[in-house]
Parts: structure tokens; C-alpha cells; sequence
């Protein structure tokens, strides 16, 4: 196996004294893994970071060996770890992504819309573009790993307009006439998760915590569910209001 081609970084954990075992989001090979000797050095350690952009080059002898890989920064996304809010938010994108892909295949739409996540909070002055932006990319990557959302027409009465509630359960969106009398159960549909429009904070609150339940329900399992979920916790402690 030989990969040569950028990549986010998602995921890094120490290995031996000075090494560092990377998991990177590849546009053509999806997520994957590998060892880079020195990657806690002083050197290599500002290169991985969550969120940077590397060129990555991964060689294994043979199927399911670990690769070697050697990674040079492209784009750097130090600054955005100032800030509160935008530090949680890498954190959380880039470790649920590295926790729930599978190794070695591909998903292009998902590695294109973290890094349009990545490059509108390096270039936008308003928060809440990409904050939106996270609320989607969780909808795309349940589509994508086959726990996809039906938001187009009303679970009870096929209706397609004024959708304004999700079933927790179906995970299929229901108009406000259907859902006026269980509206304590259902879960918010913010607009913009339909229509593209803009979205307040509050709308963003909304559409955080439906999605988080069914990332909760599917995605997050095992040992790893406590570490991600206190990722969350801190994005959304974070979000303003």
C-alpha cells in the first residue's frame, strides 16, 4: 500500500517514546491510519494538530500492516484554537470523525465538507456559517454510514410542507398540525437544515441537539462514546446564548 495526497488531521495518539500512531481524512482513500516516527517532537508536533491539512505520505508492506507515514504541513489551523468556541468545534468534528469512519473507505462528500467547515472558519467573521455547518455535516455523515434522516415529508401525513419537528424515534421529520399534540417529544427541524437559509443561534441549538441524538443513538458506542460526548458537551457549552 503506498498513499501519497493531502489530508485532515483527525486523530493523534502517542506511540512508544516519540512516535505518534495518526488517524488522517483523505478525499480518495477516506480515513487512514498510520505511524509517524517523531511525531511528538518538537518539530512534528504543531504539524499535528487536529484540523491541519497535510501532505501525507503512507507506505505499508503488506494488507493490514500499519502504515509508515510522513506527513509536511500544508495549512495550519493554530489560530482557530484561541478561540473558544472554534477550538471545541475542531475537536469535536475531527475526533467523531476519526471514531466512526471506517479505515479505508472512501467518503468524498464528507471530506469535502469538513474541510468547507474548516476553510469558512478560517475566513468568516461570523460564527454562526460554520456552526450551521456542523449541524449538517452530522446529517451527511448519518447518511453516509446508513442512518440517514428523512426530512422530506411528514412521517404521519406525507405532508411537505411546515415540517417543524423530527421523530426521535423514526427519524423522520412530521409537520407542526401532526406533531402540535407530542411536540414535548419530538426533536426541533430548524429551516435552514432544509432550505439552506441562514440560521440565529437559537435555530443552530436546535439543530445540534436533534442531530446529537441520533450521533448519540448510532454512532457513538464502546470507549469511546465518554470521550466524544464530553467533546460535544464542550461545543455546545460554548456556542453563545
Amino acid at each position: 500500500m503506498q498513499i501519497s495526497t493531502e489530508a485532515i488531521v483527525c486523530a493523534v495518539l502517542g506511540h512508544g517514546e516519540n512516535g505518534a500512531v495518526v488517524r488522517l481524512l483523505t478525499a480518495s482513500d477516506g480515513l487512514v491510519a498510520g505511524y509517524v516516527r517523531g511525531g511528538r517532537s518538537r518539530r512534528l508536533r504543531p504539524v499535528l494538530q487536529p484540523g491541519n491539512v497535510v501532505q501525507a505520505e503512507l507506505k505499508a508492506r503488506v494488507e493490514g500492516q500499519l502504515a509508515g507515514a510522513t506527513v509536511e504541513l500544508v495549512r495550519s489551523r493554530a489560530p482557530l484554537g484561541i478561540d473558544r468556541l472554534s477550538a471545541a468545534a475542531i475537536v469535536w468534528l475531527t475526533s467523531l470523525t476519526a471514531a466512526v469512519l471506517p479505515e479505508g473507505q472512501a467518503h468524498p462528500k464528507l471530506h469535502a465538507a469538513l474541510a468547507a467547515i474548516l476553510d469558512v472558519m478560517d475566513h468568516s467573521d461570523d460564527a454562526r456559517s460554520w456552526c450551521a455547518g456542523i449541524a449538517r455535516y452530522e446529517l451527511l455523515l448519518l447518511a453516509e454510514l446508513g442512518f440517514g434522516l428523512d426530512l422530506d415529508s411528514c412521517a404521519a401525513t406525507g405532508e411537505v410542507n411546515d415540517l417543524v419537528y423530527v421523530s426521535p424515534k423514526s427519524a423522520q421529520a412530521v409537520s407542526r398540525t401532526a406533531g402540535l399534540p407530542w411536540a414535548e417529544r419530538l426533536l426541533p427541524l430548524p429551516t435552514f437544515l432544509r432550505d439552506s437559509s441562514n440560521a440565529d443561534w437559537p435555530d443552530i441549538a436546535d439543530a445540534l441537539r436533534m442531530t446529537g441524538h441520533f450521533v448519540g443513538r448510532h454512532l457513538i458506542e464502546g470507549p469511546r462514546r465518554d470521550p466524544l460526548l464530553d467533546a460535544r458537551q464542550r461545543l455546545l457549552r460554548a456556542l453563545p446564548g
